[in-house]
């Protein structure tokens, strides 16, 4: 048996109200919420938090591979998913792969490790944008999603892949040449037919491998950046009603290569043992996945269910959104820029910077950053805090000032200076409780500097439990 092993998924935590739109772009706009990343993530941090959460909801995980897959990487011929892998922690012997460039390698990637005869952690992150105004940027969203696949004996399969379908045929649908910030669309009724032909066929593929016909189908997921296909596609002859899947448009969006993750995760967080889940992606062809759950399914607890990310949000308005993306660039602080990491000294602290491991001595107490000759290491990404004390910078640079700093002191030891993200500044209060996000500090001379952040836990706790 192989099939799934758990997953988890990132929703950010800021919410853009498509009503606020129009006054300022003169278009666009609409009903309901998108998610929006933060001005210090992008695909990869996002990657690492979804990653995060399905190796923390998986006990004894251990991926021999992690694939990588994104629309939007942070890094061109570098990469991306060796920082996943430093953020987790994994061995030199587990392989880092990027699958990068377009929808459909979000599909691939999973089927090409549900094939396989090792376990992968599978992560898809996208960051949509658009024009002011069109119909991309306020239908988008941003979000990852994370796979852990594998066999019987690499853990307890939740959900068993029984069938799977496929539909490849080149046309032009939805392009976007490198280095543009815009995608293009032909007219949408012709990818729609293109759509609603193939479908069938995948769909019919993998349901004769399974054994089922389209009335056994208790979820179906159907993913894809084309919404009138995608609509069409789930209303398919034969499928029940009440199996559709809410593809989340109101309240997050379509984020692109992470949707298909996203929605299928939504539907095991709600579906019991026993069930058939579909998941259907329209990218310039049709790739299809049935999975049956098992028993197992009933003992897991995803660490953040896609519903709590949903109901936990906040504001952000229309011109932080366009200064977010590089739109709208505001006039920055009145101080200098900051300099180029440096790899070298990058490279003498990669537990610290990418796995925020500190140490302990003899006597048990916690060093933030680590101490040399301290007897342990002692990782700290998954700890939670307490703010001892913070203040508001208002000169410092930063892309969305001003900075808040606060002195965290650990649960189980270890106290440290460290901004705080996720939060508005008049908010932030002594007491307050946080937990650990990878972020990227800032972007010198093409130069990602990722490290940790502190963001609040969304508890109203004011003592460590």
């Amino acid at each position: 048996m192989r099939g799934i092993l758990g997953w988890g998924t990132y929703v950010p935590y800021r919410r853009l109200d498509r009503s606020t739109i129009a006054a300022v772009a003169g278009a666009g706009g609409g009903k309901g919420h998108r998610s929006v990343a933060s001005y210090d993530e992008d695909t990869t941090t996002m990657g690492v938090e979804a990653a995060r959460a399905a190796i923390g909801a998986t006990p004894g995980a251990a991926p021999r591979s992690v694939w990588f897959t994104t629309v939007v990487p942070a890094y061109l011929d570098k990469t991306n998913a060796t920082t996943i892998h430093a953020a987790l922690r994994l061995g030199r012997n587990v392989a880092a792969y990027d699958a990068l460039g377009s929808v459909k390698s979000a599909a691939g990637a999973l089927a090409t490790a549900l094939a396989g005869d090792a376990s992968a952690l599978v992560v898809a992150s996208d960051l949509r944008s658009g024009l002011p105004g069109s119909a991309d940027e306020s239908n988008g969203g941003d979000a990852a999603s994370a796979f852990l696949v594998g066999s019987e004996a690499d853990g307890e399969v939740l959900a068993e892949l029984i069938g799977r379908g496929l539909a490849t045929e080149e046309f032009l649908d939805r392009w976007r040449i490198p280095g543009e910030q815009r995608s293009r669309v032909w007219e949408e009724r012709f990818g729609e037919t293109r759509y609603a032909a193939l479908a069938p066929l995948a769909l019919g593929d993998a349901l004769g491998a399974a054994g089922l016909s389209p009335e056994d189908i208790d979820h179906f997921v159907v993913a894809g950046t084309h919404t009138r296909a995608n609509a069409t596609v789930t209303r398919s002859r034969g499928i029940r009603p009440e199996a559709a899947v809410d593809a989340l448009a109101a309240t997050i969006g379509n984020v692109g290569a992470a949707q298909p993750g996203l929605l299928l995760a939504a539907a095991l967080e709600r579906a019991t043992p026993g069930e058939v889940v579909a998941l259907v992606v329209l990218a310039d062809g049709v790739d299809v996945l049935l999975f049956r759950t098992t028993s197992a399914l009933a003992g897991y607890e995803p660490q953040r269910s896609v519903a709590a990310q949903i109901a936990r949000g906040g504001p952000i308005s229309y011109g932080k959104f366009l200064s977010w993306r590089g739109i709208l660039p505001i006039d920055p602080p009145r101080r200098p820029e900051p300099s180029r990491p440096s790899a070298t000294a990058v490279g003498r602290s990669i537990d610290w910077k990418f796995g925020f491991v500190g140490s302990a001595d003899a006597g048990g107490e916690v060093h933030l950053p680590p101490m040399p000759g301290d007897a342990e290491a002692r990782p700290m990404a998954a700890a939670k805090g307490t703010i001892a004390t913070f203040t508001i910078d208002r000169l410092s640079y930063s892309l969305s000032p001003p900075v808040v700093f606060a002195v965290v002191d650990f649960d189980g030891g270890g106290r440290l200076p460290i901004e705080l993200t996720d939060v508005d500044a008049d908010d932030v209060r002594i007491g307050g409780r946080v937990e650990m996000t990878f972020r990227k500090l800032f972007t010198a001379d093409g130069v990602h500097n990722y490290f940790w952040k502190a963001r609040p836990t969304g508890t109203d706790e004011s003592e460590a439990g």
